[in-house]
């Protein structure tokens, strides 16, 4: 029972460190607008969801290449954040097309960017709201309100 419970808080929880990832590459792409060479960077949300929780996506399109691991002759060697380097689940980044041609070689498209910005604080803000929903009924459960 407790196991059904706390899944559904880690999803959300997952769910809100990508969100918050995502906002802050959003962040940087429109930072560095006028920045020349710059090639705006984001991930797919529900592919990188479905990687961090361990679920695989439907259909022909679930056909992922394997994960590669960096090999290591000894098991404290190139560590990040006590983790071999490699073993994190990490969202892959992808780099945006030019919207339209510039001299400057620089890919962000600020409209896409705020409206990007804009969509993902809404659902951030969203599962934070579901998260809090949770918790609220989990305590009027537990304390018999």
């Amino acid at each position: 029972m407790l196991n059904r419970l706390t899944e559904s808080l880690n999803f959300q929880a997952t769910a809100l460190s990508l969100r918050s990832e995502r906002q802050r590459l959003i962040a940087s792409n429109i930072a560095n607008g006028d920045t020349p060479g710059y090639t705006a960077r984001d991930f797919n949300f529900s592919d990188a969801l479905r990687q961090a929780t361990g679920q695989r996506s439907a259909g022909p399109s679930s056909l992922a290449p394997s994960t590669v691991r960096m090999a290591t002759a000894h098991a404290g060697h190139l560590g990040l954040n006590g983790r071999p380097a490699g073993s994190a689940n990490q969202a892959e980044l992808s780099y945006a097309s030019n919207a339209q041609t510039n001299l400057d070689n620089n890919t962000v498209d600020m409209d896409r960017e705020r409206a990007s910005f804009a969509d993902n604080t809404v659902r951030y803000e969203a599962t934070l709201r579901f998260i809090n929903g949770s918790v609220r009924t989990l305590n009027s459960a537990i304390t018999g309100q």
